[in-house]
């Protein structure tokens, strides 16, 4: 399984937010529209997930993360999906739906840092950062990495929020 540093917040402005990632960042923006989801874990801390972009392309994501505000270490384990629909099917039977989520997101490659600016429908704006963690890295230089980067784009620790966006719509 891959790991890295992830934070959540909720942001005023994508446009403010995103103006400053395209200083930093090594490339444009890419855009991408995505259909989350959820399907119900037995650990409170463990997502599962179909992510889909398109009807032939998705991608099924296993992650565990605390559900805490501020910097936390997430494992995660993603596989390649061409038939989205009847995997929803097939896990929603078995597992029952937790929820779905639709958002528009910008990505933005800041060195190993993912910088998700995300319209989430129903809820809002959002920044989300992934800061990728080397292999037996630390999780300290990873959550200092996203710290700083949290400041470099005007966000503070009082906008972070905790959970999952299908956490915060089914709330």
């Amino acid at each position: 399984m891959a790991r890295n540093i992830e934070i959540k917040a909720r942001i005023d402005s994508v446009e403010r937010v995103a103006r400053i990632a395209e200083t930093l960042a090594d490339q444009s923006p890419i855009e991408i529209a995505q259909d989350d989801t959820f399907f119900r874990c037995a650990d409170s801390a463990d997502r599962l997930k179909l992510r889909t972009f398109a009807p032939d392309h998705a991608e099924l994501i296993f992650y565990r993360r605390a559900n805490s505000s501020g910097p936390k270490e997430s494992f995660y384990l993603i596989t390649p999906c061409a038939t989205p629909d009847v995997l929803r099917e097939s896990l929603a039977l078995a597992w029952g739906q937790a929820g779905r989520v639709r958002k528009l997101r910008q990505l933005f490659l800041v060195g190993r840092t993912r910088v998700h600016l995300d319209r989430v429908e129903g809820l809002g704006e959002f920044l989300e950062l992934e800061v990728v963690l080397e292999e037996g890295e630390s999780s300290g230089a990873g959550i200092a990495e996203a710290h700083a980067l949290m400041a470099q784009l005007g966000v503070g620790a009082e906008q972070l929020v905790q959970g999952a966006y299908v956490d915060l719509l089914n709330a």
